[in-house]
């Protein structure tokens, strides 16, 4: 399995290894035993115990009847897929600047036909103004010391809100009131965003949830994070961007955002956060 510069993505590994190793021990096989019975070297068992080999879909496969575990095959193949993929870094990415991202998510959102969005630090993309973007992608390049194609990547952001109008795509965004009131861009770029919510809101293609400042939490504020349909997450943090595709992660996500919409206030309470945050400019 290719190295990466993430320990996260080395744990992953580990963590992959473990769980094909304590399935084998729970069958109560040796690695001589369970290699025989795959039909490979014991070598091969050993280098995947420690990491050091990738499994492939059907080493997986054969690893899991082996045991007597078929019923994790699925989950286990889900999980090595995602292994090299799952934590990648802001400036890795972004080290030709940040327009090819933004492409990619343009992509996933043009598969995805249920998009729910958790936004705690920033206005999700698909709804951002072009001042509001720049003002935002701005600082991230400045931050991240990465190449400057912020005009570029601003045209390709902006580029997904075609999907809230074409389609037959569904949004379902929770967002908290905190990101309503924090200022990227001046007072204009702040009260043009949100007089750009008050516009979307009415999409039938738009569901919008504001979290209040009020609301007794049920779920804790976490990292801003996008799940599309019921298959894939993409987690925002200061350094990465994080892939989950694993079954039962996206299971505790798909919770958390139901708990999270409980929290939240839509139609005209939503619309009066909205407009109260707009008046404190």
């Amino acid at each position: 399995m290719p190295s990466s510069p993430s320990s996260s993505a080395r744990a992953a590994r580990e963590a992959l290894a473990v769980r094909l190793t304590h399935l084998r021990k729970d069958a109560g096989l040796t690695g001589k035993e369970l290699s025989a019975r795959c039909g490979w070297h014991p070598a091969k068992t050993t280098r995947v115990q420690k990491g050091e080999a990738a499994p492939t879909d059907a080493d997986i496969r054969a690893w899991c009847v082996a045991c007597d575990a078929a019923d994790q095959t699925e989950d286990l193949i889900a999980t090595a897929r995602a292994v090299d993929s799952m934590y990648m870094e802001w400036r890795r990415l972004h080290r030709n600047g940040m327009r090819k991202v933004q492409e990619d998510f343009y992509t996933l959102h043009e598969n995805a036909r249920i998009c729910r969005v958790y936004a705690s630090n920033g206005v999700p993309g698909f709804f951002q103004t072009p001042g509001y973007a720049t003002a935002l992608m701005r600082s991230i390049t400045n931050f991240q010391g990465t190449p400057d194609d912020v005009t570029d990547a601003v045209a390709a952001r902006v580029a997904r809100s075609r999907f809230l109008y074409q389609g037959g795509h569904r949004f379902v965004v929770l967002v908290e009131e905190w990101v309503l009131r924090a200022r990227i861009g001046d007072a204009r770029v702040m009260s043009d965003q949100l007089s750009h919510l008050l516009s979307v809101m009415p999409l039938a293609s738009v569901s919008l949830g504001v979290i209040p400042f009020t609301a007794q939490r049920a779920i804790w504020p976490l990292e801003g994070f996008y799940l599309f349909d019921d298959r894939h997450v993409v987690v925002e943090t200061l350094t990465a961007e994080i892939n989950v595709r694993q079954p039962r992660e996206i299971a505790d996500y798909m919770k958390a955002f139901r708990g999270l919409g409980a929290m939240a206030v839509y139609g005209a309470k939503a619309r009066q956060l909205i407009e109260s945050a707009i008046d404190a400019l």
